[in-house]
């Protein structure tokens, strides 16, 4: 489903990715790990298109990710992925379920049935009794589960995941780990993880494991 070839990305003189083969399946959740400054998160971002390697190739679907610019890898980047950070990066001014829809607004879909998708979402998630509260009303937990929901607004192919549960408590994590499970199997998601927390990265399919700037184990 995912294809990425020989990607390389420096910043300046660090070479941060020197040449980065991987390939994701389609309901597949592999977790990527390895020491800080390895350059997990900088993968991650050029899997989502949230930034461009220097070199290499990148397909999702058959579809050439580095041939999409401006409006066009906006649209696609909005529909066909998701992205879970770990510090929420919801907007405090909206309530839980304006949050979850947002990416939904953008898309242009029609309000009604964006807010039937999110209750549905929420109540998958556990939090459809929280819907009409602001971020700063809830837990770290519920925040992160309203951030989850909001990745899955527009039904999109793949989730990348960076340190999802890295501002979490142990029992909400294992909470979260587990959620990205279910999730999986009744949505058949492909989930990309980048995370520190050892539970996590052995529960995955496979682990991808980086060491300066290269896979070294899968």
């Amino acid at each position: 489903m995912l294809i990425a070839k020989g990607i390389h990305k420096s910043y300046g003189s660090l070479e941060v990715l020197k040449g980065v083969d991987l390939e994701i399946s389609k309901g597949e959740i592999v977790s990527i790990v390895g020491a800080s400054g390895a350059g997990k998160s900088t993968l991650l971002h050029l899997l989502g298109t949230l930034d461009r390697p220097d070199l290499g190739e990148l397909f999702l679907n058959d579809q050439n990710l580095l041939q999409l610019q401006g409006d066009a890898l906006a649209e696609f980047r909005n529909s066909r992925i998701g992205f879970i950070f770990q510090f929420h990066n919801l907007l405090p001014e909206f309530t839980a379920i304006e949050n979850i829809c947002i990416p939904g607004f953008i898309q242009g879909r029609e309000e009604k049935e964006l807010k039937h998708r999110a209750e549905e979402l929420a109540e998958i998630l556990g939090i459809r009794h929280r819907l009409e509260h602001k971020p700063s009303e809830l837990s770290g937990g519920e925040q992160q589960r309203v951030a989850v929901a909001r990745a899955l607004i527009n039904s999109p192919d793949l989730v990348f995941a960076d340190e999802p549960s890295g501002n979490l408590d142990t029992s909400n994590a294992r909470a979260l780990h587990d959620l990205f499970f279910k999730l999986r199997d009744t949505f058949q998601l492909s989930f990309v993880i980048v995370t520190h927390n050892e539970e996590l990265a052995a529960k995955a399919d496979r682990k991808v494991v980086m060491m300066d700037g290269r896979i070294v184990s899968t």
